[in-house]
Parts: C-alpha cells; structure tokens; sequence
C-alpha cells in the first residue's frame, strides 16, 4: 500500500534517482516518483508542488532556513528504520527539542579542482600551491601563456543561473565561514559584517582575469561550458565539488582519476596554509507529515531499501560519495581521499557556513547580480559588498518578522 513522490534538487544525479525508483517499484511494487527541479529552482519548484493534490512525499530540508520554512511539514525521523542505519547525525538538521527534520544522506566537499597532467604540462606542480599567493602566482603564468600552452588557467566562472551557485553559495562560503569563525557563530545570525569580503573579492578577481572568458561574456556563460572547458583540457582549474568526479571520468569527458586532485580554495586569509577543503552537506532527505499514512510509510520503507540494499548503496556511493549509514559503499571518488588526506595532515575543515544564509535563493539572487554588474564593468564592489551584507540583514528581518 501507499507510494512515493521525490522531489530531488540535483539534476545531476535524476537519470540515478530515475533508474533506482524503477527498480525498486518491479522488486515490491510500490510506485516511486521521482521529480527533479532544475537547477537554481527547488525552493519555487518545492512551494508549487507542497500546494498540490499529490504533494511531494520526500524532499530536501537542508538548512536552518528551510526547516523555518518548511519545518512544519516534516516528519520527526528520530528512531525511525532508516534514521537507525546511520553512523553519525552530524549533518542533520535537529530543533532543541530533539525533532529530527531531515536527516544528512551524505556529506559533499569542494574545492579548485586540478588538471596535474595539464599543470606539469605549463611547468608547475601542485606543491608549489600553498595558499592564494602561490595560486595567483601559478594562475597568472599560465594565463600569460596560454596562447602557447592551448590551455588557460581557469575555466570561465559563469553567472548564467546553471553555474552562479557556484560562487553566491559556495564561493561566498569562503568569507562566511572565516567571519563566523572568528565570532564564535554557531547559529543563523541576524547580521553579518563582511569582514573578509576583501579576500572573496581577491579570488573573485583572479577566476575571473585568468581565463579565456572575462567581462560581461560570463553573465551567460554557463555551467556546462566551464564543466567542458575543464573536462577538454581547456582549462587547468575548475571551482566546483566532488559530485563532480562521475561526469568528469565518464564516457563525456573520459578524464584519469590519476590527473584530479581537489585543492583548497584560497583567498588570501592569514594562516590559509593549514586550510582543508569546504565539506558538509545541504543534501538533507525530509519526510512529509501531512501526506497519507500509508505513503508514509511506504516513503519510510524505500529510504531504509535505499540505504541498505545493494542497489541503493552503490547508486549512493557512485552519485554522492561517502555517507553515513553502516551499509554504505565505499565511493571511489578521488575527490573524498583528497578531503581525508588533508584531515590527516592536520587541515582545519571549512565547514558549510552558507547553510545559515536567509531566504537563500532571494540572497544569492541578490549576490549574482551584484557580482554580475561588477563582473561586466556596469557596477562597483560597494554593490556587492551591500548585497552580502544590507541583503542578508534585510531577508533574515523578513524571515522573522
């Protein structure tokens, strides 16, 4: 009895969802629907689809502003089957009271992603790059070259809606994460200083200047042109995450795992050199509250299948790397073993400080079109600068008004 509706945020991992759903429906029967929203799209897509007849059984809370939002609709998992087949609970989002609203299904990490044969082809190493100067020094060689070389240093950081959460979400977690470090914030602020806005703006510059695209051409650039850049030897570094790895060794781009390597992002803030790489998760699964009992308890059911059957664990391990249920695979993904290894050299982990932004996708909007005006010459840094700091004062007085 009872089925499931999905409603997944990833576009890239839909054609995995899609496969497993069918399988899962011939091995019990239950139907299982999977919808995925496009990218830059959920939270509309979420709020059209919560208001229809046949709502989304299973969706995506995955920060403390959605569980404002949406927290009235979610399930509490605590103790439920497949909140007892995972190994740790910290990526989950919990109220004070103990309310499970979403559990943390895996976890991500991302960085500046390296072409080594491309870099050593230009005459440099991966040693050599130990924090934002050393980066720039090697960024701007190349650039300088590249007529040579056939390869530029980065590839285009587009603002096209495809690729701008790129940098208004996991760019802007560089300056987010080192001002709540210093001012001991654990939780969603209701303002923010832009301390280090001056090092957002200095890797911002450097993406930006040492790359065949510049200028106003990146407003359209989108996320699948810089993914081929990369994915072409066209470019030696790429800002982007280990959900990356799948598409980059694939049939598309049938890159070496020998030749990846995953480096922090460096901005330029003192004592960089001990930084680790950004992980956490937003990829937080809900259950709705409100749908029927029986399509509760059917959503409930295939979670737990998907988490311990064998195919669900490898389609999990394959799409979304490690992740913390005591059956799960281990992913092959070099990406993660870059993220380890420097935890194990010492490296302080830049934790996900974006998950606190209000309103998220009306401040990022906010963010990108700010960055785009100064981006295209239109606009001044002071625009963006404002739109990091009056919009998130603003939205979070929105939020709780």
């Amino acid at each position: 009895a009872g089925s499931v509706y999905y409603l997944n945020f990833k576009p890239e991992s839909d054609e995995a969802w899609q496969a497993l759903a069918e399988t899962y429906t011939k091995q019990t029967g239950v139907p299982v629907t999977v919808v995925t929203a496009a990218s830059g799209t959920y939270d509309q897509t979420l709020t059209s689809e919560m208001d229809k007849s046949e709502a989304p059984t299973m969706f995506q809370v995955g920060n403390p502003g959605a569980v404002a939002t949406w927290g009235e609709y979610c399930l509490d998992l605590t103790g439920t089957d497949v909140y007892n087949e995972m190994t740790t609970h910290a990526f989950d989002q919990v109220g004070d009271d103990g309310f499970t609203y979403s559990i943390g299904y895996c976890y991500e990490c991302y960085g500046i992603i390296v072409n080594k044969a491309l870099l050593e082809q230009a005459g440099h190493s991966i040693d050599e790059i130990k924090d934002f100067e050393s980066l720039k020094a090697v960024a701007d060689d190349i650039h300088a070259r590249a007529g040579e070389l056939g390869f530029d240093a980065f590839s285009s950081a587009g603002l096209d809606s495809s690729s701008s959460w790129r940098f208004s979400g996991h760019l802007a977690n560089m300056p987010l994460y080192y001002e709540f470090r210093d001012d001991g914030i654990t939780a969603q602020p209701e303002t923010i200083k832009g301390t280090y806005l001056d090092n957002f703006k200095m890797i911002w510059d450097l993406y930006t200047t040492d790359s065949a695209t510049t200028g106003a051409d990146l407003l359209t650039s989108t996320g699948d042109a810089s993914e081929a850049e990369f994915g072409e030897g066209k470019a030696v570094f790429f800002q982007n995450g280990s959900w990356e790895y799948a598409s980059l060794i694939g049939e598309k781009f049938n890159m070496d795992p020998a030749n990846l390597q995953m480096i922090p992002i460096y901005c330029g803030v003192e004592g960089e050199t001990d930084a680790g790489l950004c992980s956490g998760t937003e990829n937080c699964w809900a259950v709705n509250c409100e749908a029927d009992e029986e399509d509760i308890q059917a959503t409930l059911d295939f979670m737990k299948w998907v988490v311990t059957s064998d195919e669900g664990t490898t389609m999990l391990a394959e799409e979304f790397g490690p992740c913390p249920f005591k059956s799960a695979k281990t992913p092959e993904n070099v990406f993660f073993a870059d993220a380890t290894n420097l935890t194990n050299e010492g490296k302080y982990v830049v934790t996900w400080a974006f998950n606190f932004t209000p309103a998220v996708d009306d401040w990022r909007a906010g963010v990108v079109d700010a960055l785009g005006q100064y981006t295209a010459g239109t606009g001044d840094w002071d625009a963006v600068v404002s739109a990091f700091v009056d919009g998130w004062a603003t939205l979070y007085a929105n939020e709780h008004a």
